[in-house]
């Protein structure tokens, strides 16, 4: 059991109470916060729970390399969890990185094809795709254009 008090730094109460506080806080907006909580949770108990918060909490703080890093070891540490393979390619995604976000969230929508939300994101990364096929521009990155450097 985890415990500590607010003088040292160290959150009070057992693993539980850490996760319960951490969900509130990301479901609440402040993912800032929750992630400082889930990743001291992350360092004695890195259970699919507590990566997939730790994942959608960097996610939402817009921190998508640390989010890909965290997502990926939940996609290995379980790998039939659709949620794990859609957050993973929401953050590659965000990062530029169309082939592999396509690959993951072809996964979780195979997984789960009733998620619309799977269906319409494989859709979008699928387009992106196609059309940088068809320009002749790079799979990956960002777009420059000449003059731009």
């Amino acid at each position: 059991m985890a415990g500590g008090s607010e003088f040292d730094g160290i959150p009070t109460g057992s693993e539980y109470d850490w996760y319960q506080r951490a969900s509130k806080l990301l479901e609440s907006g402040d993912s800032a916060a929750a992630s400082i909580l889930f990743e001291r949770l992350r360092g004695i108990n890195s259970s699919p729970s507590v990566l997939e918060g730790l994942g959608r909490a960097l996610f939402d703080a817009k921190r998508y390399g640390e989010a890909e890093v965290v997502l990926d070891e939940l996609v290995q540490s379980a790998p039939d969890n659709d949620y794990a393979h859609f957050a993973l390619g929401l953050s590659l995604w965000r990062q530029q990185k169309f082939v592999p976000a396509r690959d993951h969230l072809a996964m979780a929508f195979v997984m789960k094809p009733q998620r619309s939300e799977y269906g319409s994101a494989l859709s979008q990364v699928k387009s992106t795709l196609r059309h940088r096929t068809e320009q002749g521009m790079p799979l990956e990155g960002p777009i420059v254009r000449q003059g731009e450097l």
